[in-house]
């Protein structure tokens, strides 16, 4: 599904498994208690959009702004931080 299109998508609860969602496009979805298991998801974009209780933990290649993105009790694994502190420029090792 790359270089696909959500604005505005509801995606509540959807199980996003071995998918590749490159470039992809979730600015102001509802992205609630989605799973991301095993999922590339380089280049896609998140503004505005609800992650509350999403599951990244197993997806790869994200970069989401929490400043600009509702992720109240989303789910993350250590080793992705710098999905989240990317805009920042930040070398992590």
């Amino acid at each position: 599904m790359d270089y696909s299109t959500f604005f505005g998508a509801k995606f509540k609860k959807t199980h996003f498994i071995k998918c590749s969602l490159k470039e992809v496009d979730f600015s102001e979805s509802n992205l609630s208690a989605a799973v991301f298991k095993n999922t590339d998801l380089m280049g896609a974009r998140f503004s505005k959009t609800n992650l509350e209780k999403t599951d990244f933990r197993s997806a790869k290649n994200f970069a989401i702004d929490p400043e600009l993105n509702m992720l109240k009790k989303a789910k993350f694994s250590a080793l992705q931080l710098e999905g989240l502190l990317h805009k920042y420029q930040l070398d992590i090792e």
